[in-house]
């Protein structure tokens, strides 16, 4: 969205500009009809402009940026967010700056513009620092410096070098300070970049000069004094001067250190630098009362103190000049976006009561057919229903006499197996009560002294005893009885494992309701051996003292709790 301004904000933004462009015709063209190839131009003057007119340069970048905007132009957007946050950053504005920027590395992270990139690292990092976030600074240099080392960008690595060199010099490591200082200046040497080689020999000598090494520091420090001078770097002579008078006056040479602040003070009035003024001034007055002449030194530092007030004044003013001229802006923005939106919503309005009216017209058209379609639907599904529910009715009813006779059936050969069982049982204790009749008259005969019969009626005494355990009776006995009872053995060997197949048969028999003397008689063992079974058994199921075995067994389920696994009698 462009910005609109009255033609005295343009009148004053062009003049301003063009008095830095020293071109007025160039400085209207800039606004009124910037092309893109220009556009790194304007907003390297910006720069300048940012630091006297930071108002002016505000609105000249926001016109650039609503340009570029509109004509989606990533490239040009990100250079606008990048200078409108170097310009907070001069400001003082940290906190908007380092949101500018992040908006502008957004962009070119989309664009893939490394270049670019690697440049708003090093700015991040640097408006990250004096916002003393020094951890996230350095991870915004190490970053720039992944790029340039990648490229072998040797200005970009002085550059980015220097800056890590500075925050190790603040936090008072002198000898990583020094480390990083070499390297950009190695760097530097080899991009031959003037301007950023008197940066470094200056934060060489500074480095020297925290360390008390005042003749090193000297040495770099008249370096960094000869390439400002050969770049015409008036700023920059100036505090280099007055770097060189502090260390004069720090190794007590007070008048060559008062010769140097004294310059530095005459060429900070001639710039009009008030910062290197106030530091010009100050340091003057720390020279005088060294020399004990307290009035000279209380003169020079309530001059510096005055101008420090001044400055401070002066700052706050523009401060308050930008911040008006960024609220202004952006309440302009907010009544054109309203004023768009408030169009584009009236017009959907209208749009919408159009189609909403169609609808209105073709919907009562499709309810009146479709409500008498749903009267003949309702109708015909009405009749099948009713059909369709006798149906269900007859079948149900043909199903419940069909359950109705399968239950009587169950029932019936329910009935029948118990009494095969109950047959099958009686006829086992007859065929054991003959057998152990013919065993105990067997065994009289064998107590006669009749030896020659003794031999043949002892092996005949033992296949009767063997038959009382080898039945196959009991296998017959098995399958019925798990007819009768499922999953009664299946359930009983789950929960007690450890029960043999005799075991079993006695549970069987008690299951019946058998008597104990049928039961011996069954098992073929004496009414004692029963009760050592019996005893045995309550033992290995856990039965308490006084607790019955029989009942037990009788309230045992029949029904399966889990997969069924085979057992055998």
């Amino acid at each position: 969205m462009h910005q609109v301004y009255d033609r005295t904000s343009y009148r004053l933004l062009i003049r301003r500009l063009g008095s830095l462009l020293k071109t007025p015709y160039l400085a209207f063209w800039l606004v009124f009809g910037i092309s893109t190839s220009a556009t790194a131009q304007v907003l390297t003057n910006t720069e300048q402009l940012s630091r006297q007119y930071p108002d002016s340069a505000y609105r000249l970048i926001k016109v650039m940026l609503d340009k570029a905007i509109s004509q989606n132009d990533q490239q040009t957007e990100g250079d606008c967010l990048q200078q409108i946050g170097l310009l907070l950053y001069h400001q003082g504005s940290y906190v908007q700056a380092i949101d500018y920027l992040l908006q502008a590395q957004k962009i070119f992270h989309t664009t893939r513009d490394a270049r670019r990139l690697a440049r708003n690292h090093n700015e991040l990092g640097t408006v990250y620092y004096y916002n003393e976030q020094v951890e996230r600074a350095l991870s915004q240099f190490k970053e720039a410096l992944t790029f340039y080392r990648q490229n072998g960008n040797a200005e970009g690595l002085a550059q980015t070098y220097a800056n890590i060199g500075h925050i190790y010099e603040k936090r008072q490591d002198p000898k990583q300070a020094y480390h990083y200082q070499k390297l950009a200046l190695t760097n530097s040497l080899a991009a031959n970049d003037v301007t950023s080689l008197t940066k470094i020999y200056e934060n060489l000598g500074s480095i020297f000069e925290d360390e008390a090494q005042y003749d090193s520091a000297h040495f770099y420090y008249q370096n960094a004094l000869a390439l400002a001078q050969q770049t015409h770097d008036e700023i920059g002579q100036i505090e280099i001067i007055n770097n060189l008078g502090d260390v004069f006056r720090k190794t007590g040479r007070y008048q060559q250190g008062l010769k140097f602040s004294r310059e530095a003070m005459q060429r900070s009035q001639k710039t009009g630098e008030l910062y290197q003024l106030s530091a010009a001034l100050r340091d003057i007055a720390k020279t005088y009362r060294l020399v004990n002449q307290p009035d000279s030194a209380y003169s020079y530092l309530e001059r510096s103190r005055d101008l420090v007030d001044a400055i401070y004044a002066a700052d706050n003013t523009r401060q308050i000049t930008l911040l008006q001229t960024l609220y202004d802006v952006e309440r302009k923005d907010s009544e054109i976006a309203q004023l768009n939106a408030q169009k584009q919503i009236d017009f959907i309005i209208i749009i919408a009561a159009s189609v909403v009216l169609v609808l209105i017209g073709i919907l009562g058209a499709v309810i009146i057919s479709r409500q008498r379609l749903k009267i003949r639907n309702e109708q015909a599904i009405n009749q099948q229903n009713q059909q369709i529910f006798q149906t269900q009715n007859e079948l149900m009813q043909v199903e419940l006499k069909n359950q109705q006779l399968e239950e009587e059936n169950l029932k019936g050969q329910l009935e029948l197996k118990s009494k095969e069982l109950t047959t099958h049982t009686l006829q086992i204790i007859q065929k054991n009560q003959v057998l152990e009749e013919i065993k105990e008259d067997l065994t009289a005969i064998l107590k006669d002294d009749k030896r020659d019969q003794k031999k043949q009626l002892r092996q005949l005494v033992q296949k009767i005893s063997l038959n009382f355990s080898q039945d196959k009776y009991w296998d017959d006995f098995r399958t019925i009885f798990d007819q009768v009872h499922p999953y009664f053995f299946t359930q009983l060997t789950q929960q007690f494992p450890d029960l043999t197949a005799t075991d079993l048969r006695l549970i069987a028999l008690l299951k019946m309701n058998i008597s104990s003397a049928d039961v011996a008689t069954l098992l073929g063992i004496s009414s004692d051996s029963l009760r050592v079974s019996r005893y045995r058994l309550r033992k290995k199921i856990g039965l308490a003292e006084g607790e019955s075995l029989s009942a037990f067994i009788q309230r045992f389920p029949s029904q399966p709790l889990l997969s069924p696994e085979n057992s055998t009698i």
